[in-house]
């Protein structure tokens, strides 16, 4: 059984940073698709970074680019999300997905979400 796992969430300030992390069991981050969405209040899901598993590419949307760095901890089946300079905008759940690549579509494994806040 898949089981994924978020953390890391909380209010920050405008500019702060914050590390989220990703937590997997019965999968193996290792050979698998990181992928990190946030959904705001009202708005639609959003894809923020992948990770590719198979070349090790990284992916971002142009909101967070420079900004939000995706890594992954070998051994420790854990992903994790730097988020630097953050923005009232980046405001949201931030979910968790696994799945073979970065191109799927519709991703297998999801975890509940960890909420950011970003406010002065």
């Amino acid at each position: 059984q898949v089981q994924i796992v978020e953390s890391g969430g909380g209010l920050v300030q405008p500019g702060g940073s914050l590390r989220l992390s990703c937590a997997a069991s019965g999968v193996s981050l290792d050979y698998y698709a990181i992928r990190w969405f946030r959904q705001a209040p009202g708005q639609e899901r959003e894809g923020v970074s992948c990770l590719n598993p198979s070349d090790g590419r990284t992916y971002y949307a142009d909101s967070v680019k420079g900004r939000f760095t995706i890594t992954r901890e070998y051994g420790k089946n854990t992903a994790y999300l730097q988020m630097n300079s953050l923005k009232s905008e980046d405001t949201a759940v931030y979910y968790c997905a696994v799945d073979s690549e970065c191109t799927v579509i519709a991703w297998r494994f999801w975890g509940r979400g960890t909420q950011v806040t970003v406010s002065s």
